[in-house]
């Protein structure tokens, strides 16, 4: 008998194929004497849609709604139905005793291998394959200790609880703000909570007002110090304090109140887990989140460099002790072995900080594999980021960084000045960064500049020093900085919104459904947004309702909580939020609407952002008029200023303005300027049916004319 391998996508399936023998290449698998590898193409069943439990879901009316079966049924997605046929005939093979699931080892491979097996009725043995790098060691190691199906029940309970959920919620709230307000809003448990922080912090930065200020800096000769209030706050609100305190300490001494030096210890920074890493490449390189994830599934699957990338933990578990230096000696190459080759000659001290079990759930940290690396092969964005995860892997073998830390405070009498300063003894860590000490913390927003890190002279308690002048220096309250994809991805951890995995999905989505947008770096909430999150319910608004829900899916994954509560409990929730939706008193005004008109139902068009640059689209439901947002010149020159005029569309047709001018001119159809791409399309077209002798002028002719009938 045979074992059916079902693998995620073709890649990996070609991977496990090439390690476990199946060489015979099949359309939509490959054969071996022992196993036939498979693969999904993502989900190839999912959750049926409310059509397919009542035809009268097709049109969507909030009478009908919330639509909540009892029992949630299963269907065959349409776009990849040609591979779940082929799946289905292998499971159904008499020669397949055995299936090993191969997916992604995580809660969505778990649920979309065992909705595959449920939809085809897959009755015989099943088992695991738990493995966190694509090598070849690894893929063999996996199969050699295949684990039992029956073990990861509570993990695909725990998926398929969190997708009815999301059916649930989703689809309700969505349909249900869709036709009550007359406009595409979409509504989610994670999706809304997400845009509702955004929202908030538009809120404070729009109730914020600047106050101007001023802060006073004196030279004391070897260092310079800041002037402090008793509250130690060093801004001055009140510019006539400001004369008043530099006229009654200018030129007078002072004396050394107190020096302050402790030493400081740093740990190395912990293995980084998807989050993380997400955050600084967004930090350093202005990657996205859904970037970081693309690119780092590159380096994982294809590249095989680094382990499992949607990871939640930060540690590795104590079985990988004995791998980690033969992992160190495939990075010591380039601009690491200077780093890693001093490592490799001695015994690598191990701590809690690096290995820990207990806090590993199911897969460890972001590592290097053993795979030896070729950097020449990797394109730019997959270079910077394994950059970050091998310097963030060495660095966890290296001593802490250590310096002084020494504060200092000078009493002019009544008045304080402070000033702190910084000296390294050890670099540790820091070595591997070059011996960065630069402060990557997104929400730091200090408006004084006495943080900054002086070199300061030796000095000493009672020593005397005399103000030699002072500096005044103007500055502005400034509001909380808008989330940065960084800042943004560190509150949807910090308040459980999604998982590891899901968060740059869930801020790609709101993107592309035009409620926030990307100004630079930062993420602004649109005009449909604004409305939006004043349209949802306040308990979907709510970061702490989505949390408590994730913190129940992963109690239904560990076994500690049971499905059927926690769906009964969605289900109350969905018919409490389309009933707000139902009740509600409020109007949408669309945000977008530009001051063109739809040619076929003058209505005013809507200007909407796509892959290929803004567009017009006419909101009338059975219209479904389009086009592009952007200028477009015709040939035609105006006649008082020779410049190219604009094409529009109306009613009678296709016409041509000066809009500075205010001349419009209609073109004829029959005399419509033909480009030269047109001309050479149209010259391949009928060359072949033409003479050798005929010439382009006679093709061009030839083609008009055909084009003309």
């Amino acid at each position: 008998m045979k074992t059916l391998v079902l693998a995620e996508k073709p890649s990996v399936a070609r991977e496990i194929a090439r390690v476990m023998g199946a060489r015979d290449k099949h359309k939509s698998y490959m054969e071996g004497p022992k196993y036939i590898v498979t693969w999904a193409l993502g989900h190839l069943v999912g959750l049926a849609e409310p059509e397919d439990y009542d035809k009268k879901y097709a049109t969507w009316s909030l009478e009908d709604l919330p639509i909540l079966p009892e029992r949630t049924k299963l269907k065959v997605l349409k776009e990849t139905n040609h591979q779940y046929k082929a799946v289905q005939q292998l499971m159904k093979r008499q020669d397949v005793g055995e299936l090993v699931i191969a997916t992604d080892a995580a809660r969505e491979g778990e649920l979309l291998a065992r909705w595959i097996m449920q939809m085809a009725q897959w009755k015989k043995p099943f088992k695991r394959l738990w493995i966190s790098s694509q090598t070849d060691k690894a893929i063999k190691d996996g199969f050699a200790a295949l684990k039992p199906g029956s073990q990861f029940d509570r993990l695909y309970e725990s998926a398929r609880c969190r997708a009815e959920a999301d059916w649930m919620i989703g689809l309700n709230v969505t349909r249900a703000l869709t036709v009550r307000f007359n406009a595409q809003l979409s509504a989610g448990r994670v999706q809304t909570p997400t845009l509702g922080m955004i929202m908030d912090r538009e809120n404070e930065i729009n109730g914020f007002r600047s106050q101007e200020y001023e802060t006073l800096t004196a030279d004391l000769g070897g260092f310079q110090a800041v002037w402090r209030a008793a509250g130690g706050d060093s801004r001055i609100f009140d510019p006539q304090e400001t004369q008043a305190l530099m006229k009654r300490i200018d030129g007078r001494k002072g004396t050394i109140a107190q020096v302050k030096k402790s030493e400081k210890v740093e740990p190395h920074p912990l293995a980084y887990d998807l989050t993380e890493l997400q955050r600084d490449a967004n930090r350093k390189y202005g990657f996205s989140a859904k970037q970081t994830s693309n690119v780092l599934q590159r380096l994982y699957e294809q590249h095989k460099l680094v382990t499992y990338p949607r990871t939640d933990s930060r540690y590795l578990t104590s079985d990988m002790t004995g791998t980690l230096k033969e992992r160190l000696d495939s990075v010591a190459i380039g601009p690491y072995a200077s780093l890693a080759r001093p490592l490799l000659r001695k015994n690598l001290n191990i701590t809690k900080r690096i290995v820990d079990d207990s806090k590993v759930t199911d897969h460890h940290a972001i590592i290097p594999t053993e795979q030896t690396v070729l950097l020449n092969q990797l394109n730019p964005e997959e270079r910077k980021l394994y950059d970050l995860i091998v310097r963030r892997f060495i660095s966890l073998f290296y001593p802490a960084a250590k310096y002084d830390s020494v504060a200092i405070t000078v009493q002019v009498g009544n008045d304080s000045f402070h000033v702190k300063g910084t000296t390294v003894k050890e670099s540790g860590w820091r070595e591997v960064y070059g011996g960065d000490y630069s402060d990557d913390d997104d929400e730091r927003t200090d408006d004084s500049s006495d943080h900054e890190r002086a070199l300061l002279p030796d000095v000493l308690q009672g020593q005397s020093v005399t103000i030699q002048r002072c500096h005044i220096k103007s500055g502005r309250t400034m509001p909380p900085k808008r989330y940065t994809e960084a800042a943004l991805l560190s509150q949807m951890e910090k308040h459980g919104l999604g998982t590891p995995a899901t968060r740059a999905d869930i801020i790609e989505k709101l993107v592309s459904s035009d409620t926030i947008d990307r100004q630079g770096n930062s993420m602004h909430p649109t005009g449909k947004g604004k409305q939006l999150i004043e349209l949802a319910a306040p308990q979907l608004r709510s970061p702490e309702l989505t949390a408590r829900w994730e913190a129940e899916l992963e109690r239904i994954a560990r076994g500690q909580g049971k499905p059927e509560p926690f769906l009964d409990s969605i289900r109350s929730m969905a018919k409490e939020l389309v009933s707000t939706v139902k009740g509600s008193k409020a109007e949408y005004k669309p945000h977008n609407v530009s001051n063109s008109h739809c040619p076929d139902c003058n209505a005013r068009l809507l200007e909407k952002k796509g892959k290929r640059g803004k567009f017009l689209v006419c909101p009338t439901e059975d219209c479904g008029y389009r086009r592009s947002a952007e200028k477009r010149l015709s040939n035609r020159r105006c006649a008082q200023c020779h410049k190219k005029m604009e094409i529009k569309e109306g009613k009678a047709g296709l016409y041509v303005q000066c809009l500075p001018c205010g001349i419009t001119e209609t073109l004829d159809k029959d005399k419509q300027h033909v480009n030269k791409r047109d001309q050479q399309k149209l010259v391949k077209q009928y060359a072949k049916q033409e003479s050798i002798g005929s010439n382009l002028g006679d093709l061009l002719k030839a083609a008009m004319e055909k084009k003309g009938e």
